[in-house]
């Protein structure tokens, strides 16, 4: 499949990566990303539906913190597209479909909306086009940006029920009167609502402590489907999963990191005192990719001024590779 390339602020970098050989069994991301017919036959798990196991992906860097600045968080997210390349490109490369960096959609100074726009162009663009995409973010206000692109796609123009789900700490349904990395779920109920669909919105980690009374009442309005951090056992995960993708065609997947204990994911904006074992958040990424129902996925909130060995910048590519096997 040819691919259109959308306009985007940075061209995609040169990856790098430890070298053990050009063989296909040697093979790791930086050696496969942007290599045309460059794959790893007969890897993918045989229970992986057929469409979605076919699907080239496409890569976008969204490099933005603007919304966590509004949202009076720690700034640094901007960065966290290089470095969730360079935790990427040294993994043993295991897909059986190309992968393709796009690049980064960057935002200009304060102008979080120009930026979100555009992301959400070359989504929709790329979506159907018939990629995978998964972007890299960016604050959580990558959020809206992805909603923007996969809402304004080919699968939801043609009535497919479109299910958005959450791994995170937090609802981010917060009502304010410029946009942040703390609104964008509100942002797209009300979108939602204006094009004459059913908001189906999931949270997996939610921190009672971290989520005001106002918070679980906006959830509880919008029918909101959430589990407590402290209630994310494997099982109950798994079950709270399941019984969200029975509901939906498609799934809008999108990974904010503060949703994993400190000790796992030290470099985000708001750290998490408790947060969700990292076993059962890949367990749950895992289940995502199985269903065959996976239409996009992000990965946001990585902090590298403040991350530890790379730790979280590591955690996060781990999880992306799973999602994409």
């Amino acid at each position: 499949m040819s691919l259109q390339l959308p306009a985007v602020d940075v061209p995609p970098q040169p990856w790098t990566g430890r070298f053990d050989g050009d063989g296909p069994g040697h093979r790791r991301w930086w050696q496969v990303v942007n290599q045309p017919g460059n794959t790893t036959p007969g890897t993918a798990g045989a229970d992986v539906e057929a469409a979605a196991a076919g699907r080239p992906v496409a890569l976008l860097g969204f490099a933005s913190d603007e919304g966590v600045r509004r949202n009076k968080g720690r700034t640094g997210a901007s960065a966290a597209p290089a470095a969730l390349r360079k935790a990427l490109g040294p993994l043993a490369f295991h897909l059986d479909r190309p992968v393709t960096d796009i690049g980064d959609v960057a935002v200009a100074g304060e102008d979080l909306e120009a930026g979100q726009e555009r992301l959400g162009r070359a989504v929709a663009g790329l979506l159907d086009a018939g990629h995978q995409t998964v972007v890299l973010g960016g604050g959580h206000e990558t959020a809206y940006a992805s909603y923007l692109g996969v809402s304004g796609s080919a699968a939801i123009r043609d009535g497919q029920r479109l299910g958005v789900l959450n791994l995170d700490a937090h609802f981010d349904l917060r009502d304010e009167p410029v946009p942040s990395s703390g609104t964008p779920f509100l942002q797209m109920a009300r979108a939602e609502a204006d094009a004459g669909r059913e908001f189906r919105y999931a949270v997996v980690g939610i921190s009672e402590p971290n989520n005001t009374r106002v918070l679980f009442d906006t959830a509880d309005k919008l029918g909101v489907r959430y589990l407590l951090d402290e209630d994310c056992g494997a099982d109950r995960v798994r079950d709270f999963v399941a019984a969200f993708l029975a509901d939906i065609d498609v799934l809008y997947l999108t990974i904010d990191l503060d949703v994993l204990p400190a000790a796992v994911a030290p470099g985000v904006s708001a750290p998490a005192a408790y947060g969700v074992p990292l076993p059962v958040i890949s367990a749950a990424c895992r289940q995502v990719a199985l269903s065959g129902k996976l239409l996009h996925l992000d990965v946001a909130e990585l902090n590298p001024a403040f991350d530890i060995d790379g730790r979280t910048a590591k955690t996060a590519a781990r999880l992306i590779n799973t999602l994409l096997r």
